[in-house]
């Protein structure tokens, strides 16, 4: 049984607390929070915030005390690097379309995967879901720290395939600092995992599956990302068919229905998947 061994407390703390925090009412209110201050923090768009408020209200209805600390945490620490020299990173994230406000896509590729199993443990009461939500958020954490923090590196990125030096904010660009910052928020999901899930493992499942997305996130960006070229600015982008400039875009290489979202929803899954999978082996 999934739910015997080391997973027991994990399935007992989870039920628990989903029982004892399970108000729909109450969760839409925090998620409607949630997203309000997303708005006003200028880390959402309007329609990032109606989506961030609709996936609160899932979770922290469906997932209990434990798992709205996880959420309130990542949304938290990514508003703060997403403000953190704004200023400094804008030129170079503009260019690829990334960080600044999130708007629905982005907030549901990054935590819609989280969502979904958030609703399976509460359907199945099922251990493995939770790890699977702690997988999945621990990629989104990764993620975001490694793109707030490394586009500031004072070294350029290199291509995670080739080596070669590439332009700041390329997907698939990864710097020392960067990597080290996606290490650190995938670790830090799991060390505030192992205080409200009460079990020392979720923190390495906790690191190696948000690790694991965020790399997965790395190669899809260099090699099979969707790109394009806008002629005005002499420069690659992810923007199609206009750049931010307001000159058409041409297609350059990659999968032309791969965009960033995409991205960020597989990645999401692959850490999951990785969580669970190592759970398993422990069971």
């Amino acid at each position: 049984m999934l739910s015997t061994g080391w997973l027991q407390p994990i399935h007992r703390l989870s039920r628990e607390a989903r029982l004892s925090f399970n108000s729909l009412p109450l969760g839409l209110i925090l998620g409607v929070l949630v997203g309000w201050l997303g708005y006003q923090a200028r880390a959402l768009t309007a329609s990032g915030a109606a989506a961030a408020a609709l996936l609160g209200a899932v979770i922290f209805s469906f997932g209990g005390l434990g798992a709205a600390v996880l959420v309130i945490f990542f949304f938290i620490s990514s508003s703060i690097l997403t403000r953190f020299k704004a200023e400094q990173k804008e030129a170079f994230l503009l260019s690829f379309e990334k960080g600044g406000r999130r708007d629905l896509w982005q907030v549901l590729a990054n935590g819609g995967v989280a969502a979904l199993f958030v609703i399976l443990q509460a359907w199945s009461e099922s251990p493995i879901a939770l790890i699977g939500f702690v997988g999945a958020l621990a990629v989104a954490t990764a993620d975001t720290w490694g793109t707030e923090i490394g586009v500031l590196s004072q070294r350029k990125p290199r291509s995670i395939f080739t080596g070669q030096v590439v332009p700041r904010g390329t997907s698939g660009g990864i710097t020392t600092l960067g990597t080290s910052a996606s290490a650190i928020g995938a670790f830090a999901i799991g060390l505030i995992g192992l205080f409200v899930l009460d079990d020392w493992r979720i923190v390495p499942l906790g690191l190696v599956g948000g690790f694991a997305g965020a790399t997965f996130d790395s190669l899809l960006g260099d090699r099979w990302q969707g790109m394009y070229f806008c002629s005005n600015c002499e420069k690659s982008t992810e923007s199609h068919p206009v750049h931010h400039c307001g000159s058409e875009t041409h297609y350059q290489r990659g999968w032309r229905w791969l965009d960033n979202d995409w991205v960020n929803f597989l990645a999401t899954w692959v850490g999951a998947g990785v969580s669970m999978f190592i759970a398993m082996l422990w069971i």
